[in-house]
């Protein structure tokens, strides 16, 4: 028996356009919801999101079972790191902060074992083999690995095509809002001038062959780089998506209990 089919990285190869969430609450009920939504992919952060392992595992275990395929943002581009993510499950990782030729051919290693990479041999204490009751695992595993590096810089789009040919790539992912501050844009990923690079990067990245993807709130954007062939596009985040509900609700209640005010004393 093989390791579990990564149908993330089917899609992908099919170029099959894959929508998904941000997840940055950290906690598997929020998970277990946003995956009963229908998105294609959820991405677990524990870049800027309070994650760490065992979080992590409990949110994979929300999504079992759901449509939607997990991605992990680790918190940056380490082996050790990595090794642990894998271990757990995740098939599909994004690395942050990718902007070398060495880093992304170091990340291609860390996902792999050995003789083609140097991932750590441990599956025999796995979920990601379950618990070493995938006898095919370690064979396998290599061919259902998705690994997605993440462009943030303008060290990064310099190397841009040397990263995003490299073998054992399966996607590149452009990060606007660390790009738009190392341009001197900070906090305005949306200028002009910043979104010209990352228009310009999403064809670069095809013209490799590779699946481009990118994270956005604003769905006009979002449409736009599906329409440049971006294959995988988050389009909110479950921080955000909570955080403008609940000021949203406030706000209603508040302004609808003033207008009941004012109509009861005009009846007097």
């Amino acid at each position: 028996m093989p390791a579990p089919k990564n149908t993330f990285k089917q899609a992908l190869r099919e170029g099959r356009p894959q929508i998904g969430l941000w997840q940055a609450l950290a906690n598997p009920y929020t998970v277990e919801i946003s995956a009963g939504a229908g998105y294609d992919w959820l991405l677990l952060d524990a870049e800027h999101a309070p994650n760490d392992i065992p979080l992590l595992v409990s949110q994979l275990q929300a999504m079992k079972g759901s449509g939607s395929h997990a991605i992990i943002r680790p918190p940056i581009g380490e082996t050790h790191i990595i090794k642990q993510l894998l271990d757990i499950g995740a098939q599909t990782l994004l690395v942050p902060m990718v902007d070398s030729k060495e880093l992304a051919d170091a990340m291609v290693k860390a996902v792999r074992y050995p003789p083609h990479g140097v991932r750590g041999v441990g599956a025999a204490l796995a979920r990601a083999s379950a618990f070493n009751r995938i006898p095919d695992y370690l064979q396998t595993a290599n061919d259902e690995i998705c690994l997605l590096l993440q462009i943030e810089s303008r060290a990064g789009l310099a190397a841009l095509d040397a990263i995003t040919s490299t073998e054992g790539v399966d996607g590149v992912f452009i990060g606007p809002a660390d790009l738009a501050a190392d341009m001197g844009y900070l906090g305005k990923p949306g200028a002009s001038e910043v979104q010209a690079e990352v228009e310009r990067a999403l064809l670069r990245i095809q013209s490799h062959g590779k699946a481009a993807g990118i994270l956005t709130g604003d769905l006009n954007l979002a449409k736009r780089y599906l329409e440049l062939g971006a294959t995988f596009v988050a389009i909110g985040n479950d921080v955000t998506l909570l955080a403008n509900a609940t000021t949203k609700l406030l706000s209603d209640f508040r302004v609808a209990t003033t207008a009941k005010a004012v109509a009861t004393a005009n009846t007097y």
